[in-house]
């Protein structure tokens, strides 16, 4: 089966609209046809017996989904608990923390915009500091992220958050380097892994992370509002929980604390195994290789269509199935507009973003998209940039 033909029998199996050229994976997800009737089985599985789901079934329910998406991530089930999303399980802990005037807070100037509007409000209430250490792009190595950033850590430094891919910029930070390093200095490490599963290998075991949250319903393509927080057994009495409800007495701990919510949806989460199943049934190592070769080719078509190197180096170390490339306009107005004429022109979903001065393209990269619908983005961007200088 040639690469197109593979791709295209994927696409058979979501729900995306066929007339839209879907190269924004990375910000929602998306999610096959059979996980979301799986999905809707488990909602009409409630809604049958709600008393009976809820107060008898539920927990045993989601401790086995919580089992194999533990196994799935190289975690023990005891140590991690389903969060509707990464930035509400990153939020529990930035709440929890015992942070006072002067702590610091270290992070990079990659980090996603909602996390760092949470870091700030909590900074703001505790007086303690959100430090943001710059890394220039184009990168270069990892050995030179991780000491320019740790050259940044002081006595004061509480905790480091960063993301292991981050959004703006889909650069695959060196964060198993940096939390070793946290580990001898006794620094806690708060990692984002909101890009994580589903498109890069995780190993939390041998990550050495304290604490990691990750969304599923993104790269792993389970239900929208299914992820989860993974805390280090040593780090969760502290870790509290947004919402106080029965869990708080009927189970103590980490899991039942977190667990029980009160009255919720749970259907995104009794599906994420059969996410799991699905990626394992069509050899999704494969489709993550096919899709990072195609990634590294539409971003170096980008670049020498306006002469624009690179912000990182070539290779599955600084990026998989979503990379970004640099594009001659300005950030801003003028970025906005141009990704709102990539949709209602060419029927492009894309998203354009930007660090410091640079607009850049981001494009995800699925294993339904196909070489053909990145010739259409490479054509419709040099159709409304033009004038611009293409290399040759």
């Amino acid at each position: 089966m040639t690469a197109t033909a593979a791709a295209e029998t994927l696409r058979d199996q979501f729900l995306l609209d066929p007339d839209v050229v879907f190269l924004n994976h990375g910000s929602y997800g998306a999610c096959p046809k059979p996980v979301f009737d799986r999905y809707q089985w488990w909602q009409r599985e409630l809604e049958r017996q709600p008393v009976d789901f809820l107060g008898r079934r539920s927990d045993d329910l989601l401790d086995a989904a919580r089992a194999e998406v533990a196994a799935y991530v190289g975690a023990d089930a005891d140590d991690l608990v389903f969060v509707t999303n990464a930035t509400s399980g990153l939020n529990v802990i930035a709440r929890s923390l015992p942070l006072g005037p002067g702590d610091e807070i270290l992070t990079t100037d990659h980090e996603y915009g909602a996390l760092n509007l949470t870091w700030e409000h909590v900074c703001a209430k505790t007086g303690a500091r959100y430090v943001h250490h710059p890394i220039p792009l184009p990168v270069t190595t990892a050995e030179e992220l991780v000491a320019s950033f740790w050259s940044r850590v002081t006595p004061r430094t509480k905790a480091i958050f960063l993301s292991h891919i981050t959004s703006v910029t889909a650069l695959i930070l060196p964060v198993a380097e940096i939390c070793r390093r946290a580990r001898e200095a006794g620094i806690l490490t708060i990692v984002d892994g909101a890009h994580v599963p589903g498109q890069i290998p995780l190993d939390l075991g041998a990550l050495g992370a304290d604490i990691y949250a990750g969304n599923c319903h993104k790269w792993l393509c389970a239900p929208k509002g299914s992820a989860f927080l993974y805390v280090r057994p040593e780090h969760q009495s502290a870790v509290e929980a947004l919402v106080v409800s029965w869990g708080w007495a009927r189970r103590p701990g980490f899991v039942g604390r977190n667990q029980w919510q009160g009255t919720r949806d749970i259907a995104a989460f009794l599906a994420t195994p059969d996410a799991i199943a699905f990626q394992a049934e069509h050899d999704w190592p494969a489709v993550r290789a096919r899709c990072h070769d195609l990634a590294t080719e539409v971003r170096d078509r980008i670049c020498a269509r306006f002469a624009l190197p690179p912000v990182q180096p070539a290779g599955p170390g600084w990026y998989a199935q979503m990379v970004v490339a640099p594009l001659p306009v300005p950030p801003g107005d003028e970025a906005v507009a141009l990704q709102r004429r990539l949709y209602d022109r060419h029927r492009i979903e894309v998203p354009l973003t930007r660090h410091d001065d640079q607009a850049m393209v981001r494009v995800s990269v699925q294993g339904y998209n196909t070489a053909e619908e990145l010739d259409l983005l490479v054509d419709a961007l040099g159709e409304e940039l033009p004038g611009h200088t293409e290399a040759h």
